[in-house]
């Protein structure tokens, strides 16, 4: 017998098995050309998406609906952070641009305006905003979709949100809410880190908690995907994967990115200029074993991490002068072993306060910058009193359950 084929053939069996059991969901933007384009047919309309606003045949949502035989007119497309094609690195401001393919002029809503002004929005119908979120907080799309939405109720014009999966589920809900002194661009509402939503979902609680400001509300309509499930991963979802951002370059990434980016308001790298960014952390002042024996401790489930060395450097479009540039780091690799299990948020928390606690003098916060991403400065102020993990969990664990239950209402799935 060659046992070569067979393990071959064995494999190609598990392939197939592995692509047939995926999930097949149908997005907001399918259901927009084939079942609601009467949305948009016969309307000027503009979209507020980036590289991941694909359908499920492939095509991109502005060629979809460019080439269609519908009567509809793209007048301006507007791109979050990372740009319209998604290739920008993460604080990098994006200038105006004109599609080449369509020639439709793009306002960059990462440079010096944030939302659609009234002149950019001249001869809007209808405003579509489709692309894909990661389920932070701090991912700046989210506030991309807030600043959308209050643009279109101070100009009057409807707004259609398109939506897509959350890939870390729907069910992941936890972190401090952002307190209201600290509302940024990282932070755009008082929500957790991992909200735990789609962005149809949290459309809706932005536009029916009024929280978009002056009594405005809206006039929205969420087209629900079919078939998706709160307990869905993205990698259960017959849909591939594309980067949402350079450095979310896989779903394990994103389920790790509520907790560890956390780190990028501290002097330890976050991995940014190395292959695996928000798994690999570290600094020049880190002993590795000892780290990872102190976390061992808290015996976290869903996730291992073991000790790890690296050097980070540039990366064209991906990270540019990167914490540590060209110094050798040492501290932990993660690896997601169990995605249901893993909670992120918990793990960050407590790998701050083992990094504090182990090197007090050398590590350090970036004061407002890990406000900003916490949203709570009362964080980053336990962890140096050295107040235990599981008591800084608490502290907001009111305030978290108060949203949970608020939450409730605005869920579709």
């Amino acid at each position: 017998m060659n046992y070569k084929f067979v393990l071959i053939a064995l494999f190609l069996l598990q392939t197939i098995y592995c692509q047939t059991n995926k999930i097949n969901i149908a997005t907001g933007a399918d259901l927009l050309l084939s079942e609601n384009i009467d949305l948009v047919e016969g309307r000027n309309i503009a979209i507020v998406t980036n590289h991941t606003a694909v359908l499920s045949n492939g095509t991109h949502l502005i060629d979809a609906l460019y080439s269609s035989e519908f009567r509809i007119k793209i007048v301006a497309l507007f791109g979050p952070e990372h740009g319209i094609r998604g290739q920008v690195q993460a604080g990098e401001k994006i200038e105006n641009l004109i599609d080449e393919k369509t020639q439709v002029p793009i306002y960059s809503l990462y440079g010096k305006d944030k939302k659609p002004t009234k002149e950019m929005l001249k001869g809007v119908d209808v405003l579509l905003f489709d692309m894909q979120d990661v389920g932070a907080r701090f991912y700046t799309y989210i506030s991309t979709l807030y600043y959308a939405l209050q643009a279109a109720a101070e100009n009057n014009i409807p707004i259609v949100v398109l939506d897509r999966p959350n890939p870390i589920s729907g069910n992941y809900v936890d972190g401090p809410i952002r307190q209201d002194s600290l509302s940024s661009f990282v932070g755009i509402a008082p929500i957790p880190i991992a909200h735990g939503m789609t962005f149809g979902e949290l459309a809706n609680y932005f536009n029916d908690e009024n929280l978009l400001g002056n009594n405005l509300h809206a006039t929205l309509e969420v087209l629900k995907m079919k078939n998706w499930k709160r307990n869905y991963f993205f990698d259960d979802l017959n849909l591939p994967w594309i980067k949402p951002s350079p450095n979310i370059t896989d779903l394990q990434t994103a389920i790790l990115y509520p907790g560890t980016c956390l780190i990028e308001g501290t002097n330890v790298s976050e991995g940014r200029g190395t292959t695996q960014p928000f798994l690999t952390i570290g600094a020049p002042f880190i002993k590795a074993k000892k780290l990872v024996d102190a976390l061992h401790k808290f015996k976290f489930i869903g996730l291992t991490f073991t000790e790890t060395s690296f050097t980070p450097k540039d990366a064209p479009n991906v990270s540019v002068n990167p914490k540590h540039k060209g110094k050798l780091c040492r501290g932990i690799t993660i690896k997601v072993i169990d995605k249901r299990k893993v909670e992120s948020i918990k793990f960050g928390i407590a790998l701050l306060s083992v990094l504090h606690k182990q090197y007090p003098t050398e590590f350090s916060f970036k004061d407002k910058t890990f406000d900003l991403l916490s949203g709570d400065s009362k964080i980053r102020e336990q962890i140096l009193k050295n107040i235990s993990p599981d008591k800084i969990f608490k502290s907001y664990q009111e305030k978290l359950n108060n949203f949970k239950e608020k939450r409730k209402k605005y869920l579709l799935y």
